[in-house]
Parts: structure tokens; sequence; C-alpha cells
């Protein structure tokens, strides 16, 4: 009896390490080199996916996976500070944008994601700031007229390394008690090199301040999403946390600048 028990948290104590040094190397490399694992498109945790014309990569037919590639830029001139438009390598102009509030109230503070279907932009998801939450969070809706709940991402509270957990709608968990998160991202958001990984750990979407293709046309940050991961769920995440990384810097810096002339006078 004791040999089995042994076993058991032998096996635990293991996988639980594995997850450890696997985050702290996403921390250290932001991923890079860790081979991107095709999805299931028929199998997201969420049924249909956010949008038709850009969630998977167009290759029905072709008999290999394909991964798509982003651009993700930061508009200079924004009323917001929450305005992005997004590219792909194949297009100089924009196939989605993201555009934020201009209130930070209750039911105001909202980042609208449009996609490019067929010429014109559509609201394909919604991202609520929940502004009374013990950590950063965001609900996640789909857009459009009736829009769904789909999921949230939040800041993980306790964690050795800083990661966000995106969990899904419906898959259990009341109150306090979650469910499992389908997504865990985690790496260096500062230096925007990170991962987004699965229930599995395997890596659906990597994220790179480096040059991994040619973009020489103004600054951003690259996004390479897995074959069968929806792309409009990666990209939508990843303008969160952005926006939330830069507040939290600005806020370090402006905290920063009080002390040094606290310490002056």
């Amino acid at each position: 009896m004791s040999k089995t028990t042994f076993r058991k948290t032998t096996t635990k104590t293991t996988a639980l390490s594995m997850n450890f040094f696997s985050d702290l190397g996403d921390l250290v490399t932001g991923g890079a080199g860790r081979a991107l694992i095709p999805q299931d498109r028929n199998a997201l945790p969420y049924n249909t996916p956010l949008c038709s014309t850009h969630s998977f990569s167009d290759n029905s037919d072709l008999d290999e996976q394909v991964e798509q590639k982003f651009a993700i830029r930061e508009r200079a001139l924004s009323f917001t500070g929450e305005d992005f438009d997004i590219y792909c390598p194949e297009r100089n102009s924009p196939i989605v944008k993201v555009r934020g509030a201009m209130l930070h109230l209750p039911g105001k503070d909202k980042m609208r994601i449009e996609s490019n279907c067929d010429g014109t932009f559509k609201e394909v998801a919604v991202l609520d700031r929940v502004l009374m939450a013990v950590t950063p969070t965001y609900d996640i809706y789909r857009g459009g007229m009736g829009a769904e709940k789909i999921g949230w991402i939040e800041k993980k509270v306790v964690s050795l390394t800083e990661s966000f957990d995106i969990y899904m709608e419906g898959k259990g968990g009341f109150g306090p008690f979650k469910p499992p998160p389908a997504y865990e991202i985690t790496g260096n958001f500062l230096e925007r090199n990170f991962v987004m990984k699965n229930q599995q750990g395997e890596v659906v979407a990597r994220f790179s301040q480096d040059g991994i293709f040619q973009f020489d046309s103004f600054n951003h940050y690259q996004v390479i999403v897995a074959d069968g991961m929806d792309a409009l769920l990666v990209l939508a995440c990843a303008c969160a946390i952005d926006e939330e990384m830069d507040e939290e810097h600005q806020e370090k810096k402006k905290k920063e600048a009080d002390e040094g002339q606290g310490g002056g006078g």
C-alpha cells in the first residue's frame, strides 16, 4: 500500500517539476525553439471559432499543416492607448483591428476586435475588463448582436513565473473554484517573448519581438499560430496582455519617480 502511494506521489511531483521548469524556460527564452503543435480545429473548447475568415489558415486544398503569421502594431495616434492594427505578411493593410474604450468605467472599458471579412470589418470579439477583480481580468465575448461570453483571461495570482490563464465558460467550477484553464500564456512579457500552451502543455502560439519574418515597414512584434488553433482568440489575448503590461510598466515608472522626488526632498 505504501509502495503504491509512493509511486503516485513521485509521479505528481515529477509532473509539477516539469511544469515549473517548462515555465521557467519560457521566462528565459520566451519559448524560442519550441515547436508549435497542430490542433484539431473541430475540437475547440468553445464550439465555433470567432471568425470564419481569419481564425484558421485557408489550407483546405493542402495536405500539410499551415501556421499563421501576424504582426501586431500599436497605433501611434490613439485616443484610448489601446488601439492595435494586425497585419499578415502577405498584405500591407490590416486584416484585424483592435479598438479600446475612451472611458475606464464599469461596462465601458472594452476592447473590440474587428476582422476584415470579405472587405468589411466586422466585430468578432469583445474583451471587457473586470474592474472589481483580485487580479487583472478580461471577460471574452463573441462580437456582434447577442454577444455570448465564451471565457475570460486573468493574470495568475500565485505563480513562480509571471503567467496568464484563459478559462472557458461552462467548463465546471463554482464561485472561487474555477475549472482548469484551457490555455496558459507564459514567458517574458515586457520583452514580448512568450508562448501560449493548451492543457496538455503543447505550444499553440508563439510571440516574439525578434524578426521571425520580414516586416520592416513599422515597429511591431510577431505572432505565429499553430494550424487548427483559433488565431483570433490568440490575437485578442495578446492585445489584452500587451495593454496590461504597459499599464503595470507605467505605474512602476510613476512610483519610482514619486519615490525619487520624495527622497530628494
